[in-house]
């Protein structure tokens, strides 16, 4: 079974899936939207074209572990996707996954806005299927 994990973002969208073993976290894209509308079409093809049975959506719970404005928008974003396809989707927890992609990027020498501006969405979400495929096993 493949599985999708997401790191939403206000315009843009980090995409990663997993093996087919649902052991290691892939990254896939990032998309660059201004419509939930939009976001959600892209998601549903990378669903056709990747035979995904989950998705998983980083929480972004404060470090406190209270839920904010960005917790409510990502609940938002999910009921709309459940209402466009009957695949089960999971939320998780994603406190500290952006600053681990940072470090991540930081000792592979990756420098420059511009570069980290690109895989850091993406890479996030990686983070994010990864802590959950592990907990799993």
């Amino acid at each position: 079974m493949k599985v999708i994990g997401v790191d939403l973002g206000e315009k843009r969208t980090g995409i990663a899936v997993s093996d087919n073993l649902e052991m290691m976290a892939h990254p896939l894209k990032t998309i660059r939207h201004d419509k939930v509308s939009t976001l959600i079409e892209e998601i549903l093809q990378i669903i056709k074209e990747h035979n995904i049975e989950r998705i998983i959506i980083g929480k972004p719970i404060n470090m406190d572990g209270t839920e904010g404005a960005r917790v409510s928008k990502t609940i938002d974003f999910a009921g709309k996707l459940a209402e466009e396809t009957d695949i089960e989707i999971e939320l998780v927890d994603e406190r500290l996954t952006t600053v681990t992609a940072h470090n991540i990027l930081n000792e592979s020498g990756v420098r420059g806005s511009k570069n980290r501006k690109n895989i850091i969405d993406t890479l996030s979400a990686v983070i994010i299927l990864q802590q959950y495929l592990d907990k799993k096993i």
